[in-house]
């Protein structure tokens, strides 16, 4: 009875957390359908504020410059954590690993405000000396890719950490150099493991708006930052629109992954007991 009890307990606790989280998504997916600016009584249904999205300037550039942000965010922060990742992971003692992984797996525990600022002082300095880099798009990426790095690679590294090893090994046994069994035998093994970390640099990059504050310049703003800016001055359907396009997006990009990664460790599975009974 104990057990039972205990068992719908927790079920109900879970729906809470639940409708908890979500219930505000779906509040606000309803009313970007909304016919008038309320937004606590749904008049009617409406696309007038997905109109007004595609004509507001401010948003469909801040959209193109997050989505070029985190393009470049993404593959950089991919190659960098991979790279950091397979550094730490194989090579165990090396002069300076200590530091190495400490400042590779700092970003994770500062806060986006320090990091902003301390970036924006670089920066600045830099500037004042050299004369570059100008505050805008490239600044932006440089600071997200610092953040996305440190989360790339702790996804590659622990992939590389339940790899076998004895793989490479045998190609190096058959006379493969360490260049060649990178690139065809680790990076395809960890090939999973790297686009989990593009798809995770890229979500924190398009979302980011702390570090994007400091280090954004005059004219180049990101869609979190116009919306942080329109949610300020009050209530904006518009707004509303918007995130509710981002959510239908990244959630059909997490489904489509998921059922990717699903097949191919199906496929690879059938291929490894298809190959034990060969």
């Amino acid at each position: 009875m104990g057990n039972v009890f205990a068992r719908h307990v927790g079920k109900g606790w879970l729906a809470l957390v639940f409708a908890f989280l979500y219930a505000p998504l779906l509040f606000m997916i309803v009313f970007s359908f909304n016919s008038t600016r309320q937004d606590a009584v749904f008049t009617g249904f409406s696309l007038r504020w997905y109109q007004a999205l595609l004509d507001d300037s401010k948003i469909v550039n801040g959209f193109f410059v997050s989505l070029k942000v985190a393009l470049a965010t993404g593959v950089l922060s991919a190659v960098l954590g991979t790279l950091a990742a397979f550094v730490l992971v194989r090579y165990r003692r090396f002069w300076g690993r200590t530091l190495f992984s400490g400042m590779v797996n700092a970003p994770l525990v500062m806060p986006e405000v320090i990091i902003g600022l301390s970036l924006l002082l670089l920066m600045v300095g830099a500037q004042n000396v050299f004369g570059w880099p100008q505050r805008g798009m490239l600044t932006i990426t440089l600071g997200h890719t610092l953040m996305g790095m440190a989360y790339a690679m702790v996804v590659v590294q622990s992939r590389l950490l339940e790899m076998d090893r004895r793989i490479e090994e045998a190609a190096m046994d058959l006379g493969a150099r360490p260049h060649q069994v990178f690139f065809l035998v680790t990076l395809p093994n960890i090939a999973q493991a790297v686009l989990a970390a593009f798809l995770l640099s890229f979500t924190l990059s398009f979302d980011d708006v702390v570090i994007s504050e400091f280090l954004s310049g005059p004219g180049v703003n990101t869609l979190p930052q116009v919306i942080f800016g329109y949610a300020r001055r009050g209530i904006n359907p518009t707004i509303y629109a918007a995130a509710t396009i981002l959510i239908v997006v990244v959630t059909t990009v997490i489904v489509s992954y998921a059922v990717w990664v699903a097949r191919a460790t199906r496929r690879r599975e059938r291929e490894m007991a298809a190959a034990l009974k060969g």
